[in-house]
């Protein structure tokens, strides 16, 4: 644009415009010219990595309203509208052009139809606000892993959360040069009523990956807004399909081992499967609950946590489950809750093992104990997805090298699911290859009587990111398996499972176990244990694993438990393949090489159960 700076003048203060021009970028001074011709803001704001600026940003959410402060100090609260409490997947999308070789397979608009649509929503949206513009950075500052951003919001909860979960970017953001690359965010929370989005139906969140850049009208809340958590992580699988890096849905963890040693682990599971409670293992440390950037280096392959703070699920976080976390949420500190309950200046929730009041005031309003929408649902006192923000500065087991520029190598992989008789606890693949196309590929989640009201409903979930890919599952997989390609020793890879049930329905494991199964892969990864192979992959022998159940959770592991949990469970496991080929099989794209993979897995199960039977207890193989 020939005149960007001259509409910059015109509607920024001297002092904003200095800030702007110092990054020294057109195609930045364009995407705000732009914005601010379309949107008409009554004022521009731009956010530096300086105190008073960020302060500015935390003093106007309150001072507009969409947070209110707490006894705590620190502590603030927001509210959704009743109808915006959650991720909408309906109207999230995909700008193509026509053609695009992603247009098949992934829930599109074509580009020029998408952006009439949301030039229409966003036409004078921000007349009589201040427009903000923030820079953050996805991963460490000064780093290989660095992705910088701008953001441009109207929302100052926005611009608070998101200096809550990312890194300030503004000085990384000189790096990028006049003709460098960065991840754009256009968002507008639209028009309000009774201080949250009023227009809900016509909520839009389109991602256009062709230019790095996300779309976002009509809502307020977190995960459709913060743009730089999930939908950027579309952007960045993108990115990191061509250039030869894996962008995750996947924690980071220290798993402590003997003398002082740390190993640390990446993760995907799918939602309520067991990530943020391993990512929090007590006596471990936590890099980040997330997701994460995968980069090779000097022969290694190195992760770094794309956030510096968690937006979690409050609901359960009590003293007991979460310790770290709840002490974070009930002392001094920056936290902004959202969609919770508010009773004399405290928060409530659902799960967090107090008395919580029979009224107060909540997303739906004034509520009291009884109180149903206009459907007949009830009201509970919080919402069943209300969350907390914070920084992961706030955790006592926040890990050293959090915010290492250079990452942290990765030891091991671990893939989980929600599985009631198939997996065993833990598992490693035999090979990096069984590992991506056993494990993180063919990654199921049933459902619960609770969730969905009927249980047992498995629901495929390819390495807990099939939300989010922005390219079909094949290439996805040939990325993940071309990616060890030139690692001498590319990192051990595990399955786990901490729902595996008995005969009589129970589950078979407590819930803490799972330290002990990250605690023998921590083991395993150092060579400090043998395993058992399987058909399958290698499983723990039972003299190591009793050891560490009592030297970690001073708890007496039986062989008769190891036995039925370590069995090899044959029909469950051949017809696990059989849903997972049938899947794979649809898509033309996918790698020759995991149909072979399946193949060879089904022959050694098949010859196990020749030999020993559908059940067969670890004993047999050892």
């Amino acid at each position: 644009m020939a005149n960007a700076k001259e509409i910059l003048k015109k509607k920024m203060s001297q002092q904003n415009y200095e800030k702007l021009i110092a990054l020294d970028n057109e195609k930045l001074f364009d995407f705000v010219a732009d914005a601010i011709e379309l949107t008409n803001p009554a004022s521009v704001f731009v956010c530096t990595d300086k105190p008073e600026d960020i302060q500015y940003i935390r003093d106007l959410a309150t001072k507009n309203g969409e947070e209110t402060k707490l006894n705590i100090k620190g502590h603030t609260y927001h509210f959704d509208s009743y109808f915006d409490q959650a991720r909408d997947p309906a109207v999230t999308k995909y700008l193509l052009t026509k053609g695009s070789k992603l247009e098949p397979v992934l829930k599109h608009i074509e580009k020029t139809e998408g952006l009439k649509e949301l030039n229409g929503f966003f036409k004078d949206s921000m007349v009589g606000r201040e427009m903000l513009i923030a820079f953050f950075c996805l991963g460490p500052t000064n780093s290989d892993f660095s992705i910088s951003c701008a953001q441009i919001t109207d929302s100052p909860y926005v611009a608070h959360s998101e200096s809550i979960l990312y890194r300030w970017g503004y000085e990384q953001f000189k790096k990028v040069g006049s003709g460098g690359s960065f991840f754009r965010f256009l968002h507008t929370e639209g028009e309000l009523e009774g201080g949250v989005s009023k227009n809900v139906d016509k909520r839009r969140i389109y991602m256009d990956v062709e230019e790095d850049i996300v779309y976002s009208t009509n809502t307020q809340y977190a995960g459709n807004t913060v743009g730089l958590k999930k939908l950027a992580l579309r952007l960045a699988i993108n990115k990191a399909s061509k250039e030869d890096w894996l962008a995750e849905h996947m924690f980071i963890m220290g798993a402590h081992g003997p003398n002082g040693r740390v190993t640390y682990f990446t993760g995907a599971f799918p939602s309520a499967c067991g990530k943020t409670s391993t990512a929090m293992i007590p006596g471990q440390t936590i890099v980040g609950d997330d997701i994460a950037y995968l980069r090779k280096i000097d022969g290694k392959i190195k992760c770094v946590n794309v956030e510096k703070g968690v937006f979690g699920i409050i609901r359960d976080v009590n003293a007991d489950g979460d310790p770290e976390i709840f002490k974070a949420l009930t002392n001094p500190g920056e936290v902004i809750f959202s969609n919770i309950l508010i009773k004399d200046g405290k928060p409530y929730w659902l799960g967090m093992e107090e008395d919580i009041p029979t009224d107060g005031v909540n997303h739906s309003g004034q509520w009291q104990a009884g109180n149903k929408d206009a459907k007949g649902n009830e009201i509970t006192p919080s919402h069943k997805n209300a969350r907390y923000c914070l920084n992961i500065s706030e955790l006592v087991n926040r890990d050293p090298k959090a915010d290492d520029s250079d990452g942290v190598e990765v030891g091991g992989i671990i893939y989980g699911g929600r599985d009631s008789d198939t997996w065993v606890p833990v598992e490693q693949a035999l090979d990096w290859t069984e590992g991506i196309v056993a494990k993180g590929a063919s990654i199921e989640s049933e459902t619960t009587a609770a969730t969905l009201g009927k249980e047992g409903v498995r629901a495929f979930n390819i390495m807990a990111n099939m939300d989010f890919l922005a390219l079909p599952k094949g290439q996805y997989i040939q990325n993940n398996l071309d990616f060890a390609n030139d690692i001498e020793n590319p990192a051990p890879i595990f399955s786990v499972n901490y729902f595996l049930r008995g005969k009589d329905g129970e589950y078979l494991n407590g819930m803490l176990d799972k330290k002990i199964w990250i605690l023998w892969a921590e083991l395993r990864v150092n060579g400090d244990v043998d395993a058992i192979l399987t058909p399958t992959g290698w499983i723990p022998k039972y003299d190591d694993l009793a050891k560490l159940f009592k030297d970690s959770l001073n708890k007496e592991y039986t062989q008769a438990d190891y036995e039925e949990q370590f069995m090899t469970r044959i029909p469950e496991q051949l017809a696990k393949i059989d849903r997972i080929e049938k899947i794979y099989k649809g898509n033309a794209d996918t790698p020759k090489l995991v149909f072979e993979t399946f193949v060879t897995i089904k022959a050694r199960l098949k010859d196990a159960q020749a030999k020993y039977g559908d059940y067969i207890k670890p004993s047999q193989f050892a």
